[in-house]
């Protein structure tokens, strides 16, 4: 069982997007720390997540985490913001919640 986690900042605030392996990956995005949605998945091989990011005039965002079908690949997150495509880096995984702040 192999956890991963991406990260991408924009414009003050964080992204976030926690993939657990298991039986069924579990996908849980963060926005500033705080989850926003999650999804359990077992066959598809792409999912879609929706968020907002906060502020006078809120900005919804997508991100979509691909290769989730085959466990000998990792898995990889694209944030998709404003008509742009975003590739997300992958963040190690060292315990605890990565990405909640304190």
């Amino acid at each position: 069982m192999s956890d991963h986690h991406f990260h991408v900042d924009h414009g003050g605030h964080s992204i976030g997007v926690e993939v657990r392996s298991g039986h069924a990956r579990e996908i849980e995005l963060l926005v500033d720390g705080k989850v926003f949605g999650s999804r359990r998945e077992r066959a598809s091989d792409a999912v879609e997540l929706t968020g907002e990011l906060p502020g006078d005039v809120p900005q919804p965002f997508t991100v979509r985490v691909e290769r989730l079908r085959y466990r000998s690949l990792d898995p990889a997150c694209t944030l998709l913001l404003a008509g742009q495509e975003v590739p997300m880096p992958e963040r190690a995984v060292t315990g605890g919640r990565p990405g909640a702040h304190a």
